[in-house]
Order: C-alpha cells, then structure tokens, then sequence
C-alpha cells in the first residue's frame, strides 16, 4: 500500500464464515499501488470459522469490528463506514473480491475526475472473463422483458433488460443506474449526503436502493475499465434460499419507490420469469416465496 496520505480511503469488508476466501483479499489490499493510505476495516458479522483470526494474523493493522450476529451486509457496511472517522472516500468490497494492484487507484482517479458519488471497476471471474455488473433501473418493461425473453437477451435492449449484457458496453467508461455491490467506491460528499445503507434488505438490493437515491441526490454511478477486480461468483444462483431473498427484494426495491399497481405488475413479471424457469431449483423457490408474500405486495416497503 502506498505511504503517502494525499488520499484516505477507508476500505471496510464484511465478512460472514468467509476464512476460505479472506486471504486473497487482504493480500491483494497489501499489493494495492496508491497515491494515498488505506485503513482497512473488517466488520465480521459471527463468523464461526477463523475468518477473525486469518484477519489478525495477516493484517495485524486492520481494525476488526465483531457485530456479535449475522446483521446483513447493509447493517456491516453501515458499522464499518461509521467507524472510518475521518476518511476521503469509502471502498465497499466482499470478501471474495481480489484487487489488482493499481485497481484503487484507477478508482480513485475516476472518483475525483468525473465528480460522481460512486465508481465500480471491471469485475472478471478467476479466469478473466467479464462479469455482468452493470444495470439499469428496474422497470416495469424490464421485469417483463426478462421473463419472457431471458435476461441475457432482453439485456441487449436498454428498454426491456435491467442487466447490461452488451460486452462493449464494458469496454469504455459510462454511467449506469446501479451496479452490483461486490465493489464499490463511494464519496464521503455523496454518503453525507444520501446517508447509510438501508438495513432492512439485509442481503440483496441494498446497493440498489442506495446507488438509486444517490442517484436522485444528484450524484452519478461511474464504471471505469481501467480499474479491474476478480469477483468469485457468490451462492445466491445455487442456493435455493438466498435466490428468493434476492426475487423478493427486488420486489421489495420497487415498492419502494412506486404505487401498489405498478408494484403488481412488477411482481408478476418477476414472478412469471421464475415460473417458466422452475425446472431450476433456486427458480422453483424463489417463485413459490414470491407467491407467499403476494399479499406484500400492495403494502408499504419494510
């Protein structure tokens, strides 16, 4: 890490059993080239694995905060960013992600150039191949564009997909509506202003919610392709659970921004698009949790 202090970043990562993965990231921060200093927080929300110790014996310099439960990553982020006192801007990372060495700094540059609240970097598998990271605001037209035509096609068309699926779209720097959260680096102008991630999401959406109101605040989502990360895919597309936490908070998402009657029609595309594809176990259950909680749907976002 660089050992100058031009810059403060507070790089906060919460962890949950995560002792498999955290080592690939702490080095990373350790490689990390940057004209500025890094203070690393680790909120770690009742690991019971040795993700705590991993974190002290590799980074003995890195402020561990213990939640003491499971709150969700929003309530860690939130713990994390709270503590980083005095700091310029605030890099939200999982603990799956891997950094290269310049990925901060090409970040941080963009941060200050383009005057956006939030920047996001490339995100590439282990292999090197593009993750889709991009997207745009949920739509009533996108929900059902997805459904019906799949979300890789439908994301071709900016109308009818929430996901970016264009590859060159990529390959230049551009704003977006939101980005997936696995990265994200965040203003302390524009955290002031849009204040602390919602914690009721718990997991999913939650960096909708907050790009979405920053967005409304006034400050742009920049992606930039110089900054690159390597992002393990994570467990919600093979556990059956976490899939439907993720279909009822986009439900949740939209509800909080928009009538009952729009919600309904939300809820039935998403619901019709995990219904034609519930042959897939993560897909049969997350139609059957939207379909329990369709007397939600009317109701005010909790």
């Amino acid at each position: 890490m660089g050992s100058g202090h031009d810059t403060r970043v507070a790089v906060v990562v919460v962890t949950w059993n995560s002792a498999g993965v955290i080592e690939g990231l702490l080095r990373s921060v350790q490689g990390s080239r940057l004209d500025g200093s890094v203070r690393l927080i680790v909120v770690d929300n009742a690991s019971s694995d040795s993700t705590v110790q991993v974190v002290r014996e590799l980074m003995p310099d890195a402020e561990v905060l213990q939640a003491g439960r499971n709150a969700g990553y929003a309530a860690g982020m939130n713990a994390g960013m709270a503590a980083a006192g005095d700091c310029d801007s605030y890099l939200l990372l999982n603990p799956d992600i891997r950094l290269g060495p310049t990925t901060i700094q090409s970040m941080l540059e963009e941060l200050r150039e383009s005057g956006a609240g939030i920047v996001v970097p490339r995100l590439v598998d282990e292999f090197g191949a593009l993750r889709l990271s991009l997207r745009r605001e949920p739509t009533v037209l996108r929900a059902w564009g997805e459904a019906l035509l799949g979300g890789r096609r439908a994301g071709r068309f900016p109308p009818l997909g929430e996901v970016e699926t264009r590859a060159e779209a990529y390959d230049r720097r551009t704003e977006a509506d939101w980005a997936t959260g696995a990265a994200m680096l965040i203003s302390r102008e524009c955290l002031a202003r849009v204040g602390a991630w919602d914690e009721t999401y718990f997991l999913y959406s939650e960096e909708t919610d907050f790009a979405l109101r920053a967005r409304d605040a006034g400050f742009a989502l920049r992606y930039t392709p110089e900054a690159v990360a390597v992002h393990h895919e994570g467990e919600s597309h093979e556990s059956p659970a976490l899939f439907s936490l993720l279909s009822r908070n986009r439900v949740k998402l939209f509800r909080s921004r928009h009538g009952a009657a729009r919600t309904a029609l939300f809820w039935s595309g998403v619901f019709l698009g995990e219904l034609i594809r519930a042959a897939r176990p993560t897909r049969r259950a997350a139609a059957w949790a939207l379909l329990g909680n369709v007397r939600g749907v009317a109701r005010p976002s909790s």
